[in-house]
């Protein structure tokens, strides 16, 4: 070779390794001894992910029922709650002062009806000795119903106005967490308007809409598996304690809702949290499409926000393209789009890079 050929046999290398680095298919006569792997599908069972969202059984909201003043706000968010505690309370003089009167009415209905007891009791024993008629003991017996009726009237009023007060002072209904507390001191509060929202971290779920096809695919017996992509690792995965499948369909989106209720006890969870279910669907019932791929992890490139492999083609030659992954387990990784099965990867793709 010529000091004329060398620059030319330079420029030539430079350029078949970037063409391999952009994915273009350069003739190499070491293709052939390229470490390759064969995507097959499972061929027993098939497991798809259903972006969810994690939600509380029991979530409450506490809102206000009579208008008044906030004078007191012992609730903050992410305070842990016992049941019966006090979070809100509301201005309730108005409401304490029509009480007290209740009170006194039924204080002096009570009199009226002791002063009418003991006259009909009089009236009887006249009567006995025939010293008035029938009509006036009617008329004393019937005073004394009138005067009872009315201290009842009047204690049903004092329970409606002891009642009223209660609706001022507002009450955690069982152990949570706060999530949302939209008021402050001295805000005004409407009847129906939220004061508190709280919620049990001991009854989660994940909710997730899948398509009804792999609804009604699902295989009876096997459990299902959630995972929380946002958790460190070793605790991004939990199996639920009980799944439900509700018996309606979106007429919309053509999908069914599943339920799975996480286990008591697990942490780093809380509502609106995302999560993604994984279905087992049977792959006889299952078509090829549903059924997972996966490759090796060691044929993964990944540059910037690059996810791809080395796929051969039909020279076999190795052709840069992009894939989108999901979930990792061991040395594999599984390929949700960019793949079909039968197509070969290259599991080295610093050597594919190098062909030339």
């Amino acid at each position: 070779m010529n000091h004329f050929q060398r620059p030319f046999a330079a420029t030539l290398l430079t350029l078949s390794a970037g063409l391999a680095c952009w994915g273009m298919a350069v003739p190499s006569a070491s293709a052939a001894e390229l470490a390759v792997y064969t995507v097959q599908a499972d061929a027993t069972a098939s497991t798809s992910g259903f972006d969810g969202v994690v939600e509380a059984v029991r979530q409450t909201v506490l809102a206000a029922q009579v208008p008044a003043a906030v004078v007191q706000v012992d609730a903050k968010v992410g305070d842990r709650v016992r049941a019966g505690q006090v979070l809100i309370r509301l201005d309730a003089r108005a409401a304490d002062q029509t009480a007290a009167a209740s009170d006194a009415q039924v204080l002096s209905a009570r009199a009226s009806l002791d002063l009418a007891a003991r006259e009909f009791e009089r009236q009887k024993q006249l009567f006995q000795k025939n010293y008035i008629s029938q009509a006036a003991l009617d008329r004393a017996e019937s005073e004394f119903k009138a005067t009872q009726a009315q201290v009842n009237a009047q204690l049903a009023q004092a329970g409606v106005a002891k009642t009223q007060t209660g609706f001022h002072v507002l009450r955690a209904p069982y152990d949570g967490i706060v999530s949302e507390v939209p008021v402050a001191l001295g805000d005004m509060a409407m009847p129906g308007r939220a004061l508190v929202t709280l919620f049990d971290p001991s009854a989660l779920r994940v909710t997730a809409a899948v398509a009804q096809t792999i609804a009604s695919q699902m295989p009876a017996g096997q459990a299902l598996r959630i995972e929380f992509p946002g958790l460190p690792e070793g605790k991004q995965w939990a199996t639920p304690s009980r799944v439900q499948v509700l018996p309606m369909v979106d007429a919309a989106t053509h999908t069914a809702q599943i339920r799975a209720d996480l286990p008591r006890g697990i942490e780093g969870v809380a509502p609106g949290q995302f999560a993604r279910l994984w279905l087992p669907v049977a792959a006889a019932r299952a078509g090829a499409s549903a059924r997972p791929l996966s490759v090796p992890q060691s044929a993964v490139v990944r540059r910037a926000e690059l996810t791809a492999l080395y796929v051969l083609d039909s020279k076999g030659q190795p052709l840069l393209r992009q894939v989108r992954l999901g979930r990792a387990e061991g040395d594999r990784v599984e390929v949700l789009s960019g793949l079909s099965a039968g197509e070969r990867v290259a599991t080295d793709p610093q050597a594919a890079a190098k062909l030339r």
